[in-house]
């Protein structure tokens, strides 16, 4: 193991916040172009979050997968769902106390349909079975991810990606990004965005598999650090500058440079002055699960309680929400997510444990 890689535990908190930018921008009109430039692609964040989670959850997981064997299943899924059912139910508990306000106050409920509560509880309404996003929308991709989870042991334990030759495995990444591409295409879509009730599980599926793929191909190397982020970040401007030329598609290039990037910063990890192993950078990332379940709803709420024109934001309230929401985030984590995995943790029989733990502290 080489350790925790407080680089990716950084990214993953300034990437939670193009997010929240994303989901804001229709109420900044005042934003620098630029700035709307890339709040409009914020949605990307969430490609960027799936491959990296598919390279964590392999550095942590599938060494007690290979030691143990399909007996370590259990465990591996548990402790995901430890991981990341607290802080779901509580904000899923939320927006239904906030869907039956609007009920008893005779307001629309067009958003919050009842009858998909269920799949909401069970995680399971992004898989194919509603066409619309519904609640909670970023949820969606938790719904998904718990997908990628229940897989991810067959991909540990019944493919060869424990012992490929890192061209294989680069091949492999290959061909999955090429499946998803041809899908889309299919499907008639040209960014990695639409139709997330479709194609939004496909999506994580397949980055997230690269991102397990890009793990193992790390972690069989014996590079120089400082020459492999080189070239990773070349990687980088390759892919990223085709796609900002029109000379690629998004949905193959994002993730392509997406996944060198994560390259990258995995070998950056290694390098003793780097900013972003600084502190508070370091803690966005471990709050980011809750910033990005939080930040939706708490965005809805606000503009309620707080903003007399939705479609104009000034600049103080908006810096004002994201006070709120960096406040919000903090509390949620501390006194719900940690508390939450904990006694969950503590839950599952000794004799079940089989070491899991992740050295990132990521989602």
């Amino acid at each position: 193991m080489k350790g925790e890689l407080r680089s990716l535990t950084s990214a993953r908190g300034l990437a939670a916040w193009l997010v929240v930018l994303y989901h804001m921008r229709a109420s900044l009109p005042w934003l620098p172009v630029p700035a709307m430039q890339a709040a409009d692609k914020g949605y990307l964040a969430v490609d960027f979050f799936f491959l990296l989670s598919g390279f964590v959850i392999y550095l942590s997981a599938h060494g007690a997968l290979v030691r143990h064997g399909a007996g370590a299943i259990p465990d591996f899924l548990y402790r995901r769902f430890a991981r990341i059912y607290p802080l779901y139910a509580v904000m899923l508990a939320g927006t239904i106390a906030f869907a039956a306000t609007l009920g008893l106050t005779g307001r629309d409920m067009g958003g919050y349909p009842w009858r998909e509560l269920p799949l909401h509880v069970a995680m399971m309404q992004n898989w194919g079975l509603t066409t619309e996003l519904q609640w909670n929308h970023p949820a969606w991709s938790i719904s998904a991810e718990f997908a990628a989870y229940l897989l991810f042991p067959a991909l540990v334990l019944w493919t060869p990606i424990g012992r490929a030759r890192r061209p294989n495995l680069l091949a492999g990444m290959i061909i999955l990004m090429a499946c998803l591409f041809l899908v889309m295409l299919e499907g008639g879509q040209t960014t990695l965005g639409g139709d997330i009730p479709r194609f939004g599980l496909i999506r994580c599926l397949v980055e997230f598999s690269c991102g397990a793929l890009l793990c193992a191909f790390w972690l069989r190397g014996r590079d120089s650090d400082l020459l492999s982020m080189i070239l990773s970040l070349s990687g980088v401007a390759l892919f990223w500058g085709l796609w900002s030329n029109g000379r690629g598609s998004e949905i193959w290039t994002f993730p392509a440079g997406a996944a060198c990037l994560i390259l990258a910063l995995a070998h950056a990890s290694g390098f003793a002055r780097n900013p972003l192993h600084w502190r508070p950078f370091v803690y966005l990332g471990q709050i980011s699960y809750a910033t990005y379940l939080a930040h939706f709803m708490l965005w809805i709420g606000f503009k309620i309680l707080c903003v007399d024109d939705a479609g104009t934001v000034g600049t103080g309230t908006a810096a004002g929400f994201l006070l709120i929401l960096f406040i919000a985030s903090v509390i949620l984590h501390e006194g719900i997510e940690k508390p939450g995995r904990a006694w969950l943790g503590r839950a599952l029989p000794r004799h079940r444990r089989t070491g899991t733990a992740s050295p990132v502290r990521l989602r």
